[in-house]
């Protein structure tokens, strides 16, 4: 006879009971449990329905790994290898930045300024796994994407989501506008905009630094775009920038001194002004 002490789980409501007693939040566990089981991370109503099904030993040690790297404050994305972004499901890893709900503002922001384009062109900044250019490519097939970024081991990741996913964006490694090409019609980022001596950086240690952190205030990056910018959009061409929950009125000041017009900030689910972007003219 197999014996079970008291504090190993033997069904799935138990282990998941373990999970948030350990001091995991309930949806973290959720998917930790999913994935330990081998079922998808939107199955959760699966757990429901087998709450009663029994979890294996080898199961159940997977998935104490695993709480035990949450605990120490790696994001659920990292251990699952993967995350959900505007309808995508995207492959991801330390070395790049976990694709956030908020940056969808800017995706969605980026397809409003193409409506009414026939086969635009777009440049994605410093794309990470390539989220924004692979949700804008997959909403307009007709686009030309191009998207960039400073680290190869980043446009590794994001080449091989858009091979997984049959999307054709055109990745390069450069620093930012360093060789692009003109004539886009948005060219959107969501670019390091976190101070280099923000407190909430530790909490954040197991994502790239050099994608998060842009200089003494958080806006160094951003300086560098809204210069340069210009010289690669097109007439009427717009440029988006996600940013800091505090920083809106900052980086509307410098689209507004660079020259841009219709300057303006979008809220994210939580109210918050997430990106701003105005709209380059050389007719005023």
């Amino acid at each position: 006879m197999t014996m079970t002490t008291a504090s190993t789980p033997t069904t799935v409501a138990q282990a998941l009971a373990a999970s948030v007693a350990r001091g995991i939040d309930r949806l973290d566990a959720q998917l930790l449990l999913l994935h330990a089981l081998g079922r998808a991370p939107h199955d959760r109503a699966w757990l429901l329905a087998h709450d009663t099904d029994a979890i294996s030993g080898a199961a159940w040690a997977a998935l104490s790994a695993q709480l035990s790297r949450r605990l120490a404050g790696e994001p659920v994305a990292y251990l699952l290898g993967e995350k959900e972004f505007h309808g995508l499901d995207l492959r991801v890893d330390p070395r790049v930045l976990v694709p956030r709900p908020d940056t969808e503002t800017l995706v969605d922001w980026a397809l409003q300024c193409l409506q009414g384009r026939t086969a635009p062109r777009v440049l994605d900044l410093g794309t990470g796994s390539g989220a924004i250019a692979l949700a804008l490519q997959h909403a307009r097939p007709d686009a030309q994407v191009d998207a960039v970024d400073a680290s190869a081991d980043a446009l590794a990741v994001a080449k091989a989501n858009a091979q997984r996913l049959a999307l054709s964006v055109r990745f390069s490694q450069a620093h930012w506008l360093d060789g692009a090409a003109s004539g886009y019609t948005v060219i959107a980022s969501n670019p390091p905009y976190i101070a280099a001596d923000d407190p909430h950086l530790p909490a954040l240690r197991h994502e790239p630094a050099a994608a998060l952190v842009a200089g003494p205030d958080g806006l160094d990056d951003i300086r560098q775009i809204v210069r340069d910018a210009p010289l690669h959009l097109a007439e009427g061409g717009w440029l988006l920038l996600e940013h800091g929950h505090d920083q809106a009125a900052a980086v509307r000041q410098l689209l507004q001194t660079r020259g841009f017009a219709e300057v303006q900030s979008r809220e994210d689910l939580a109210g918050i002004q997430r990106c701003s972007g105005g709209v380059w003219r050389t007719v005023k």
